[in-house]
């Protein structure tokens, strides 16, 4: 199936890279009970350890992303990768994992004619940043827009909820405040509020489904999308 121009009522296949990390795997379970999706397929180094009729799964290195262009057919992809300064502490590492692979997956969704892409990112991204991380990221926006894929949706999510596999005391006490706080988080604010992993999977699927512009979407706005 190349290209994605579905019709009313059509049943729609997906691609999910990152399907293991925190955010991916809610998206690969809210993707495997929505109506509109036959088929999920994922792409991925270790396996999501679950069968359902809807699920292909790929067993790859994503740091080669190129070498799976005949198997990259879809109507959507969504791209979930990401890592964090302690599990990949190797700068140019860090770099072809998130810079690396968001902009192979955009590559290769304009070389088969897939016209939706969804991409994580994060506050604060900004290709000018004195900061690493935000910076890298800011320069990973960049490059996938220039791909000029028809539909792409940079989602930049604040703080991320939720319980991860491995254990980050320091995040999990900062998350911990940031419940308390969230409250108190009003007007401009809000979008400095915490989220959780199944509201930015719900307005990643929202904006594959929608007919937003192209572009970047903060925070709150995720909010909004995931409630609607």
């Amino acid at each position: 199936m190349k290209g994605s121009n579905p019709q009313a009522n059509t049943m729609k296949k997906a691609i999910i890279l990152g399907a293991t990390g925190l955010t991916g795997s809610h998206l690969l379970e809210q993707l495997l009970h929505h109506d509109s999706y036959s088929e999920i397929v994922v792409f991925g180094r270790r396996s999501v350890n679950q069968k359902h009729p809807k699920l292909t799964e790929h067993l790859t290195d994503l740091m080669r992303l190129e070498k799976e262009e005949a198997r990259f057919n879809a109507d959507e992809v969504f791209c979930c990768i990401g890592t964090t300064k302690a599990k990949t502490p190797d700068k140019e590492t860090y770099r072809a994992i998130d810079y690396g692979i968001p902009l192979a997956t955009a590559k290769l969704c304009r070389k088969n004619s897939i016209d939706t892409l969804v991409v994580i990112s994060a506050m604060g991204a900004n290709p000018k940043s004195a900061v690493f991380y935000n910076r890298l990221k800011g320069e990973m926006e960049h490059a996938v827009l220039e791909e000029n894929i028809p539909n792409t949706y940079i989602v930049q999510p604040g703080l991320i909820g939720g319980e991860r596999e491995e254990q980050r005391t320091g995040e999990w006490i900062f998350k911990q405040l940031f419940k308390g706080l969230n409250l108190l988080m009003v007007g401009p604010l809000k979008k400095y509020r915490s989220i959780e992993p199944e509201q930015i999977a719900g307005a990643m699927i929202s904006l594959a489904n929608g007919k937003k512009p192209s572009g970047r979407y903060q925070n709150d706005e995720l909010m909004e999308l995931s409630a609607n």
